[in-house]
């Protein structure tokens, strides 16, 4: 068996230089994933009509029973 490489981490960015961002440009960054989230889900939703409608009754089922 040829040896391998040990796993290697990608590197990481000092903190120094991650806490720099700002909570706008962090909220911007979110709001674009949450927005190209949604967008994935309503395409994937339209493609499949029929997985769709079960995960909706699915949901249905799982909030009527959840107790407040």
């Amino acid at each position: 068996m040829p040896d391998r490489e040990p796993n290697r981490e990608p590197a990481r960015e000092p903190r120094e230089q991650k806490s720099s961002e700002t909570e706008a440009e962090r909220r911007r960054r979110r709001a674009v994933f949450l927005r190209e989230l949604t967008e994935a889900r309503e395409l994937r939703d339209r493609v499949q009509p029929r997985r769709a409608k079960t995960a909706r009754l699915r949901h249905a089922m799982r909030m009527r029973t959840f107790r407040w």
